[in-house]
């Protein structure tokens, strides 16, 4: 039923409970980094909260900042997933698709404002995935063909979880869906909308985009191929 997994939450308070959940909560890793102090939230909880309302996903018009396109090309086959040590800002020039079929979650090449940092161990700090700077309220796309796993709340904010082939996933957030678990996608069918609101996040918006490949965490910007996004300094 998947890879058991949890969102980081520093000292010794937090990597108690993560031990104690990690017996009993079937969750969806989506593994962006919690501060200090938070408590720590089982991601994708199966059950967690209602699934989102059942809607045509081709209808989402886009929100402020985006262009409402069709679905695009049927995703083919994800290929070997390499990991990678993340990325900066977006270059002008990247482009929007990648290899494979695999393609960027929002329109456009979107700027990364936190690359991805893979934890030295399971329960330590870093962050798994990479934080895509947008509009509140724009479209985000699924990064590939897949089918949805999961669709709805988790501790308060939107989670959508859609599983590819060869043992591939990856997690939106947060999100406001317009899809619920079952539904199958292909690359670039609307998931929902982006909601305001994400941690440790300085713009208006962002989208926590991540990767789990055979239950391990990697850069989703692998999936864009090599050299889609040059590697920056970023300011923190």
């Amino acid at each position: 039923m998947g890879t058991l997994a949890f969102m980081h939450c520093n000292g010794d308070a937090g990597r108690a409970l993560r031990r104690a959940l990690a017996g009993v909560a079937l969750a969806v890793a989506v593994g962006a980094a919690v501060p200090a102090g938070a408590v720590a939230v089982p991601t994708g909880v199966l059950g967690a909260g209602p699934a989102a309302k059942p809607s045509e996903p081709a209808a989402l018009a886009a929100g402020p900042g985006t262009v409402a396109t069709g679905p695009g090309t049927v995703a083919a086959g994800p290929g070997t997933v390499a990991t990678g040590p993340g990325a900066g800002p977006r270059v002008p020039g990247v482009p929007e698709s990648g290899r494979g079929g695999w393609r960027w979650p929002l329109e456009g090449a979107p700027r990364v404002v936190r690359r991805f940092d893979l934890p030295a161990d399971p329960y330590g700090p870093g962050h798994r995935g990479v934080d895509l700077a947008a509009a509140p309220g724009a479209t985000v796309r699924a990064a590939g063909a897949g089918v949805v796993r999961f669709a709805g709340p988790v501790g308060g904010r939107g989670v959508v979880s859609v599983t590819h082939s060869d043992g591939v996933r990856t997690t939106y957030e947060p999100v406001r869906a317009v899809v619920r678990a079952g539904d199958r996608v292909v690359a670039g069918t609307p998931l929902g909308r982006l909601e305001a609101g994400h941690l440790g996040c300085a713009q208006a918006a962002c989208l926590h985009w991540g990767l789990i490949v055979d239950g391990v965490y990697r850069d989703p910007l692998t999936l864009l191929g090599p050299g889609a996004v040059r590697l920056y300094p970023v300011t923190t």
